[in-house]
């Protein structure tokens, strides 16, 4: 997460920049999937409240960066991908129990299993996803300075879970060249049960 201090950082390891300003990437694939990310969020908000308003900025963006016509054409894509899985009710209770120093355990621990046994973009999806109603939570309940943590726990599995996947792909425009209809009912009954698996965990 992008702060204020002089700390070094690896490369390409995490956003930075001034508290309150645009994060900064030096890997293009970390940029262009933070930038897709936030787009993705910003389009399920209209869809789901659109009396709430997010920019780009808020998310720790740039003013402009959304109106890239190929990052449009990747967010709808897999907007077309989520459907099913924005409908999962087990999903959003594990969501709704999250907090604190908790909710890092649990978001990276589902994560995870998202790619356990392989990847693809349904996958890449239900991971957009399930950052996106942890963001949702942290503006609705006026945490927002748990956003770009989020972003940064996102970024955090792209680096070391999906970044190999990506590059095969031709980056995140490989879901425009090889979009095909996913069964988009499987995807969310995955997310079902590995949300399942982690809330027993966590609350048994």
């Amino acid at each position: 997460m992008a702060d204020g201090g002089g700390e070094d950082r690896a490369e390409g390891a995490e956003p930075r920049g001034a508290e309150g300003g645009e994060d900064v990437f030096d890997d293009p694939i970390l940029e262009q999937g933070a930038v897709v990310l936030r787009g993705y969020v910003i389009e399920r908000i209209n869809l789901q409240d659109p009396g709430l308003y997010v920019s780009s900025e808020d998310l720790g963006g740039s003013p402009n960066e959304q109106e890239d016509p190929q990052i449009k054409e990747v967010v709808e894509q897999l907007l077309k991908i989520a459907d099913d899985i924005n409908r999962n009710a087990v999903l959003q209770q594990l969501i709704n129990q999250a907090s604190g120093s908790g909710a890092q355990d649990i978001f990276m621990e589902v994560a995870r299993s998202i790619f356990a046994d392989g990847i693809n973009w349904g996958r890449v999806v239900a991971l957009f996803h399930l950052a996106y109603k942890f963001i949702y939570k942290a503006l609705t309940t006026n945490h927002l300075e748990t956003i770009r943590m989020i972003i940064s726990w996102v970024l955090q599995v792209i680096k070391e879970v999906l970044y190999p996947w990506l590059v095969q792909q031709g980056g995140w425009v490989g879901v425009i060249q090889r979009f095909s209809r996913w069964r988009t009912l499987t995807v969310a009954a995955s997310i079902v049960l590995l949300a399942a698996f982690v809330y027993y965990r966590k609350t048994r």
